[in-house]
């Protein structure tokens, strides 16, 4: 599209349900650092609640995006079910308010960057809600850290990649990990990733599941609500171990290690 086109869309305002912007909301310390990334985000998920704000041009976007949004959430929710049967619970356990919210969806973009060591495409973070839907193109960038250290995740053909989020690791008491990962740059090869984020209601009680809980595995995280954590997010600049032990019962414990 042409810059003049875009240009209305540009705003840092986050409550926007359709907006473009650059670089990241979550800078720690409010260095005014900035970061290789153009990004397009806006809500797509429910279609009748959102498809209002999106642009008429290009023609083509609302009817490929509605089909995309759809094709998404199913996706989700089958994975989710296979989550829940693996925990040993109901099969529809995640389906109700905790992937009620709407889908939130970030179209990134990471030119080439002249020198790759001066910076990022995307800080270190772990996705919110209990899990987000990646697909990253066929050009390397994201990162995953294991065991201390970052391993490259490789683009898969024809594949997603689904990152459990903060709240997968608390209603699970700690029994499964939320991912944190970064995009890093390159010099070469411009970068195309489209993240769906499927989100709770702002009011869902968020706590560990009582299937989860036992007098061997007290709760390691305290009841809130989803609004709260949204909030605590922000202001921790997402950092993992800053947003979890806001929720801890006893925040000096160690935070999971990653696997």
């Amino acid at each position: 599209m042409p810059a003049e086109e875009k240009l209305p869309h540009y705003s840092d305002d986050l409550s926007k349900p359709f907006r473009l912007d650059t670089s990241t909301t979550y800078v720690d310390g409010g260095s005014g650092d900035r970061y290789w990334r153009d990004y397009l985000q806006l809500q797509c998920f429910p279609i009748d609640r959102f498809a209002p704000d999106w642009p008429a041009k290009p023609d083509a976007f609302s009817g490929g995006l509605a089909a995309y949004a759809v094709a998404l959430q199913e996706l989700a929710a089958t994975v989710l079910e296979l989550v829940a049967e693996g925990l040993g619970l109901d099969k529809s356990f995640f389906l109700g308010e905790l992937i009620g919210g709407g889908t939130l969806m970030n179209v990134n973009w990471y030119p080439p960057c002249p020198d790759p060591s001066l910076t990022m495409g995307l800080v270190p973070h772990c996705d919110r809600p209990l899990l987000t839907v990646l697909s990253q193109g066929d050009v390397s960038g994201l990162q995953a850290k294991h065991r201390g250290r970052w391993i490259d995740v490789h683009p898969v053909p024809n594949a997603f990649v689904i990152n459990l989020g903060h709240l997968m690791e608390i209603v699970t008491n700690g029994l499964l990990h939320s991912v944190e990962h970064r995009a890093v740059t390159n010099s070469s090869a411009a970068r195309l990733s489209v993240v769906s984020i499927i989100m709770p209601e702002m009011d869902s009680r968020i706590e560990p599941l009582p299937a989860l809980v036992s007098e061997e595995k007290p709760p390691k995280f305290r009841p809130f609500l989803f609004r709260e954590f949204n909030e605590a997010y922000t202001a921790a600049a997402a950092n993992r171990e800053d947003v979890l032990r806001l929720f801890m019962i006893h925040p000096s414990d160690t935070i999971g290690s990653q696997n």
